[in-house]
């Protein structure tokens, strides 16, 4: 039997970071989870980093250590989502507060010292939020390029625009500096847009899976997405609310979901279309692929996949 897979994750829950997380964390067969760096996006860092941790405690893995990274980008403002998310990013589920520790450390070296050490190809590095830690992580200790396998992202968007402006995706608008960092670094990426995380909507019935799942984890899930749905069902006309950042976790577990092709990504760092990926999907320059840029998905194989998951806490 192979041995799981070793993960960091870098994140800033939001709602649909804390079902990426339980995902994660409710696969120790196929993850391994070495940690979990939290950034300044959807909420403040210390709600991102509180949110963290109740759900290593929901999904009862307080054997992964939470640890706080940057409370602002690189070098733009901090602009957050509660509009979305709610005040504490993650309204809807009823959760206790926290009695784990953060990590004495910061995020930044945690990821240098996660991967630093690691053979080459070793540890896949995934994330749900803005890209600030892992550029600084970068700009810190250059030598972890060449270590990390992957980094496996959510963040941009092109056929589908922006969620955030007309242009750009919250993630990479909130620190596109850092994504440029990430994306020009030569590391390999698989990069999970609005174009396929959009065609990831929940309904009813899959929102009542997890209900019927009847267990703690499951409820925390429903409240979530109940909440999520308002806003996007107000905001794009969806039956439901996409999921984004579980593509992320899901496409580890079962990359046979998705589909897209290589493609060059250029990110804006400037201008009024500042947060904007520019991806040559029909290659019309002879720029080199940097990342593999998904574009499909089947939904119905990624809900029950998350649901089973989510179903084993």
């Amino acid at each position: 039997m192979p041995r799981p897979l070793p993960i960091v994750i870098d994140c800033d829950p939001g709602r649909d970071d804390a079902i990426g997380l339980l995902a994660a964390l409710g696969s120790p067969d196929d993850l391994e989870v070495r940690g979990i760096t939290t950034v300044a996006g959807n909420v403040p860092l210390a709600l991102t980093t509180i949110n963290a941790l109740k759900m290593c405690e929901l999904a009862s893995r307080t054997d992964v250590r939470v640890f706080a990274g940057c409370s602002r980008p690189m070098l733009r403002p901090l602009y957050t989502a509660e509009y979305v998310h709610g005040p504490t990013g993650i309204d809807g589920a009823d959760l206790p507060e926290p009695t784990t520790a953060v990590g004495d450390q910061h995020g930044v070296d945690f990821l240098i010292d996660a991967f630093l050490p690691a053979d080459p190809g070793e540890v896949t590095l995934c994330t749900f939020g803005p890209l600030t830690n892992v550029g600084m992580a970068m700009i810190k200790e250059p030598s972890i390029i060449d270590r990390i396998a992957e980094v496996v992202m959510m963040g941009g968007g092109y056929f589908e625009g922006g969620n955030t402006t007309p242009a750009a995706e919250f993630n990479i608008y909130v620190d596109p500096h850092a994504a440029h960092v990430v994306f020009s670094s030569g590391v390999p990426i698989t990069m999970m847009p609005l174009d396929v995380t959009h065609k990831a909507l929940s309904s009813k019935a899959r929102i009542d899976s997890f209900r019927q799942l009847g267990s703690a984890a499951g409820d925390a899930a429903v409240g979530m997405l109940d909440y999520f749905d308002r806003h996007d069902i107000d905001k794009y006309g969806f039956e439901g609310g996409p999921l984004h950042d579980p593509c992320v976790i899901a496409y580890l577990l079962k990359p046979e979901i998705f589909e897209g092709k290589r493609c060059h990504v250029e990110v804006v760092t400037e201008g009024p279309a500042v947060g904007a990926t520019l991806v040559d999907w029909w290659g019309v320059t002879d720029r080199e692929p940097n990342a593999l840029v998904m574009n499909e998905m089947d939904s119905d194989a990624f809900y029950a996949l998350l649901t089973e998951r989510i179903g084993r806490l």
